[in-house]
């Protein structure tokens, strides 16, 4: 290890360590990883001498990693059904919100996955959720009318719903959502009928949207000698051959957690059977004979979970397509908004991805891995936390990370429903996560590429260093934004300081124009603040089916970033022609 000046010293950045071990700056003097020295000898002239300042390049000659074009992609729990909300799916401003974030893949799964039960029969009224008395049977009148309106579109079929409808929705869902968490603190389920009308819906949505839907199945649907019951499935199954519905599936929800939830537990040996049963299963319908199975979902990466998917991984790895595991950063106990800002929160996620990738690459090197049910909160959220833009600092962190360490898809939980960790209120209004979410599909390519940072600080402390609080990624940017021609590079950067810090662009970065997609709080609620402005606009759909435009700000070749306190921004770097972003 070599050391450089007192004022001037080198790392590339990598994850963070795990908390256990105390950060510490890594420095090197390897010429390709070393800044332009004409960057270095104009810093101090430049006067840029702050508490921090930052030299950034990029290694533009072939990327770390390559992910899947979905790697950003949603999640829908089948609450919906129960709580009513499913109704809406057709709204013109919720496929529009859904069709931003596109291409994805939407998975409908979560807690109730495993209480599912298909019917083939179109509207049942009675399979429908409770309501006031006073208005529910004018209410699912008003629905079965909107369902007879919309078999008689062609092609997408959607809906505009009148704002009192919406409001007895709403009524509805709260009344619903208390039922659903008495059963959940009780561990007291009741089955969730999804109907051939459901699926109709639940597809429409996906589909109009421009997602390709991953539907789970029913795991605890249990036969005397606990093998897997697949006769709910294979109706399932026909029905959507039938219809030519293209899905993927996926079996059961946190498997490893069935004996807490149901005191019934499911070993990962008959986990394995019931995949492979899955497999064949599906190889028996001609319509789905190559459809895409992932599994086995298992919940956060702790000692049971991590037993079971070892079993299951060693039995069954070959059926699956992709692992996939949940992943949450912290529980409904949190109440500040600093919890959103702890490194130590925000590295969690981390180790967990080591841990998981480790068990996989074991028994199936190279099997892809997926992080499904991705959220900040446990149980819905946390009001005036988990739906504001505090929460953005986790969610965009976690997508830097995911990529940096390779895993393939990530699934948001959830785009839309009752609670406060979605992308979308019930007011059809995006939540901050949703405008981060956006800047990113529009912005980020599939493509990582390693980001090489130096920092100089005035007073360097062992053990603190510029990389806790300053995360910085960089991507290829997205294809599919023809802004920018093939060759351009996306950097996003997360600056957690309480200061503004400001970024040098340095090598192969200098003397590019970079236009800048600064996003910060709108208003007077701070980190709290549920509107968000883009380079000081303020973002708000225009009408139900047009986007605000994402104007960015151009910054001069050669000028240096000025990221303010606690703000999230991406930078595009155009024309930059990078070798590892031609191809």
């Amino acid at each position: 290890r070599h050391r450089t000046s007192r004022q001037q010293r080198l790392f590339i950045w990598s994850p963070p360590r795990p908390p256990a071990q105390p950060l510490r700056l890594i420095t090197r003097t390897q010429p390709s990883c070393s800044p332009n020295q004409e960057d270095a000898q104009i810093l101090p002239r430049l006067g840029f001498m702050e508490r921090t300042l930052v030299l950034l390049d990029v290694n533009t000659r072939s990327p770390i990693r390559v992910l899947n074009d979905n790697f950003l992609s949603l999640q829908l729990d089948p609450s919906i059904i129960k709580d009513g909300w499913l109704d809406f799916l057709s709204s013109k401003r919720l496929v529009t919100l859904a069709r931003g974030l596109s291409p994805a893949f939407l998975r409908f799964g979560g807690k109730r996955t495993d209480f599912l039960q298909f019917n083939n029969q179109k509207n049942l009224a009675k399979f429908r959720g409770p309501g006031p008395d006073y208005y529910l049977k004018n209410y699912e009148d008003d629905i079965v009318r909107s369902d007879i309106a919309l078999d008689e579109q062609k092609g997408c079929k959607l809906a505009n719903h009148p704002d009192i409808m919406l409001e007895l929705q709403r009524e509805k869902a709260a009344t619903t959502q208390l039922v659903l968490l008495k059963e959940q603190l009780s561990n007291i389920y009741s089955n969730i009928m999804i109907t051939a009308r459901s699926l109709d819906k639940l597809y429409n949505f996906a589909d109009c949207a421009g997602l390709h839907l991953i539907l789970g199945l029913n795991a605890l649907h249990r036969n005397p000698d606990n093998s897997w019951n697949t006769s709910s499935t294979l109706s399932l199954l026909k029905y959507g051959a039938g219809k030519k519905y293209n899905i993927s599936w996926e079996l059961g929800n946190e498997p490893n957690a069935y004996r807490s939830m149901v005191g019934r537990a499911v070993n990962s040996t008959q986990l394995a059977q019931d995949y492979i049963k899955l497999r064949t299963l599906l190889q028996s319908v001609r319509y789905y004979h190559r459809a895409h199975l992932y599994g086995p979902n298992a919940g956060r990466p702790r000692k049971n979970a991590i037993l079971l998917l070892d079993g299951f991984m060693k039995n069954a790895g070959s059926a699956v397509d992709a692992v996939t595991w949940q992943h949450y950063s912290m529980d409904g106990r949190v109440n500040k908004v600093e919890d959103f800002l702890k490194t130590r929160l925000l590295d969690t996620l981390t180790e967990q991805i080591t841990k998981v990738t480790k068990v996989v690459n074991t028994h199936t090197p190279g099997k892809k891995v997926w992080l499904g049910g991705l959220g900040p909160a446990w149980a819905g959220g946390l009001s005036n936390l988990s739906d504001t833009y505090a929460a953005g600092f986790l969610w965009v962190n976690a997508l830097g990370m995911a990529a940096a360490q390779g895993i393939d898809v990530v699934l948001r939980h959830s785009f839309f429903d009752y609670g406060y960790t979605h992308l979308v209120d019930q007011n059809f209004n995006p939540l901050p996560d949703y405008w981060f979410s956006l800047v990113f599909k529009r912005l980020v390519g599939p493509r990582v590429l390693a980001v090489r940072v130096a920092g100089l600080q005035r007073k360097p402390q062992p053990g603190r260093v510029i990389r806790d609080k300053l995360r910085i990624y960089a991507h290829c940017t997205s294809y599919y934004n023809h802004n920018y021609v093939r060759g351009a590079i996306t950097i996003y950067i997360i600056n957690l300081h309480r200061s503004r810090k400001k970024i040098k662009l340095a090598g192969t970065l200098r003397n590019n124009t970079v236009h800048q997609y600064l996003l910060q709080p709108y208003g007077t609620d701070g980190l709290r603040a549920k509107y968000v402005q883009l380079n000081g606009e303020k973002l708000l759909m225009v009408e139900n089916e047009t986007f605000p435009e994402l104007k960015p700000k151009t910054l001069r070749a050669g000028r240096t970033i000025a990221m303010p306190p606690m703000t999230i921004g991406f930078y595009v770097i155009k024309n930059i022609n990078a070798y590892a972003c031609r191809r």
